[in-house]
């Protein structure tokens, strides 16, 4: 089971991640969420370990129980003129910024991270492994940068995102370097 507190006794421990890092196409989106104290969820991972149904019900389940959460992502044009390690930190900036709630600290997923404003902040390598509230961040990231994917995939067909969500797979370069690129591909990325 995942750890509830980096530090019991903060009522607002605030976890972030990020999600669509590695991609050739979409914007990279972060999430933050702030757990209830008494939080507990059994099925609670990272993301990268859950099926699509899990992820989706677990959603659901965040979305409803914590005290506040939000979602914000940065384009990929504006991945392109920052660059995307950048572009994570200003998604996670944003998401944390829309909170409901203030947060009294931070949990960061990884090892690097800018920080925002005066609030401590800690980066937690494979967090999303480790806290609640950090996994949380994880699952809603990823879902709804999905949902973006799943409604980019109608409106330029031929590349896969349904499937490959705009990661690097074969049949997505294989679709660049017959179709050209999109609105939404990020041009300083290696495409082909």
């Amino acid at each position: 089971m995942l750890r509830s507190h980096y530090q019991p006794g903060r009522s607002s421990e605030c976890g972030c991640d990020e999600a669509g890092r590695g991609c050739l196409a979409g914007p990279v989106f972060a999430a933050a969420v702030i757990l209830p104290p008494d939080f507990s969820c059994d099925l609670l991972n990272d993301s990268k370990k859950l099926s699509v149904r899990k992820r989706e019900a677990l959603r659901v389940l965040i979305e409803r129980e914590a005290l506040a959460w939000s979602v914000a992502s940065v384009s990929a044009e504006e991945i392109d003129q920052i660059n995307i390690l950048r572009a994570s930190f200003l998604a996670m900036h944003r998401a944390i910024a829309s909170l409901s709630i203030s947060p009294e600290l931070l949990l960061i997923d990884g090892n690097r991270f800018e920080p925002f404003g005066n609030l401590p902040h800690y980066c937690i390598v494979h967090g999303d492994a480790l806290y609640q509230s950090i996994a949380a961040a994880s699952i809603l990231a990823k879902t709804h940068r999905d949902s973006y994917m799943q409604e980019a995939a109608l409106r330029f067909p031929g590349y896969d995102w349904e499937h490959n969500m705009g990661y690097p797979t074969k049949t997505h370069r294989e679709a660049i370097a017959r179709l050209g690129t999109t609105p939404i591909h990020r041009l300083t990325f290696r495409l082909h």
